[in-house]
């Protein structure tokens, strides 16, 4: 086990996690698809050949030439870091960190047998420590899940549908892959972001770190409670117009918004899920060969149905109350699309009359911006 060197040591004490598993951490969605592809032999042998288009070692011996690699050196703060997260989370093999010259805040992992972690200067010089050592556990994450599996998947498959556009059923079948691999990928990114906290261990570090990404570096311009109060105002929306506008806004994204990604943080670290980790009470990585893929593919369906049922989404909220058996469909409609929502508490009212019960929801179309 590689420990830190003395001064990547904090000024306040933080937990070490020996043994742990990726599924601590892992958003349901995200857990029951690793685990899943885990199990398939041979998987990730059949994506490094059909992701040769990118070879890891052309992109190494790039940012080698056209970056800064972090050591002792160079970069000697950020090269702690990596290492006291690595030690944390129990990686053994610390994976290197190059800085390159960028104006956009930017941190990614890449690469599937030696990943290689990169942030942007901009990025550098918009948090403070303790903001990106989250982002750095957030990328030690992405190496520890392997989540360039998708990414190369998504790489592939974006390249295919280039190239049979021509095809009506068969674009239409790329496409509906790619959108769920995208849904994959935001919640990986979900997944990565309490990795982060893990590692940091300050949800208020975490969270700011986030909401610079929105606002630049005016943080004294920026308020937590007023940005989760943002994220509760985009949930409710306005009427059914505003959730299908959302939706659209949403199935192109590689990471989850901002103001989301603020607001799951928050919950998570005030949850029972972080407070157990952190009494020590987490999944194992011995155990991980005995996962069942049923009970994850289980968990995430779970995971899919309470979102579900707790958003304020009129979009959702309408086809929840369809399937719960909620009044009129028509006039439904017609009360939202006018904006007239007196008749809903009338709606759920006859609902609940009824009998009628929220059901499960589908998949969510998942981006996870670094």
């Amino acid at each position: 086990m590689t420990e830190p060197s003395g001064g990547s040591v904090p000024s306040r004490n933080r937990k070490r996690f020996p043994g742990i598993s990726t599924r601590a951490w892992e958003h349901p969605a995200d857990r029951s698809a690793l685990v899943a592809l885990r199990r398939l032999s041979g998987f990730d042998d059949i994506l490094r050949k059909l992701g040769g288009m990118v070879s890891e070692r052309a992109v190494r011996l790039l940012f080698l030439a056209s970056a800064v690699r972090a050591s002792e050196r160079q970069f000697a703060g950020l090269h702690d870091m990596v290492r006291d997260a690595a030690y944390i989370l129990d990686l053994e093999k610390v994976p290197p960190l190059y800085v390159t010259q960028d104006p956009v805040p930017n941190a990614m992992c890449i690469g599937m047998d030696a990943p290689v972690i990169v942030v942007t200067t901009a990025l550098v010089e918009l948090l403070d420590e303790e903001e990106m050592r989250a982002v750095i556990g957030h990328e030690v994450a992405h190496a520890m899940s392997g989540h360039a599996v998708y990414r190369t998947m998504l790489l592939i498959l974006t390249n295919i549908a280039s190239k049979i556009s021509w095809v009506p059923l068969g674009g239409l079948a790329i496409t509906a892959v790619i959108t769920a691999l995208k849904e994959w990928f935001r919640k990986a990114e979900i997944s990565c972001d309490r990795a982060g906290l893990l590692v940091g261990q300050d949800p208020q570090a975490s969270m700011r770190g986030l909401m610079k990404l929105a606002g630049g570096h005016h943080l004294h311009e920026m308020n937590t409670d007023a940005m989760l109060e943002q994220a509760e105002e985009y949930d409710r929306a306005g009427d059914l117009r505003d959730g299908v506008i959302k939706l659209l806004q949403l199935l192109p994204q590689t990471h989850p918004f901002v103001a989301v990604r603020v607001r799951q943080i928050k919950q998570w670290s005030e949850g029972e899920e972080y407070r157990s980790i952190m009494a020590g009470a987490y999944p194992r990585r011995e155990e991980d060969p005995d996962t069942s893929v049923t009970d994850q593919v289980k968990a995430a369906a779970d995971s899919y149905a309470q979102s579900f049922k707790e958003t304020k989404d009129p979009l959702i909220g309408l086809i929840r109350d369809v399937a719960g058996g909620a009044g009129d469909l028509g006039g439904k409609l017609r009360d939202v699309f006018a904006g007239n929502r007196s008749s809903a508490p009338a709606a759920d009212t006859a609902g609940d009359a009824a009998g009628g019960t929220p059901g499960g929801g589908p998949a969510d179309a998942a981006p996870e911006s670094d």
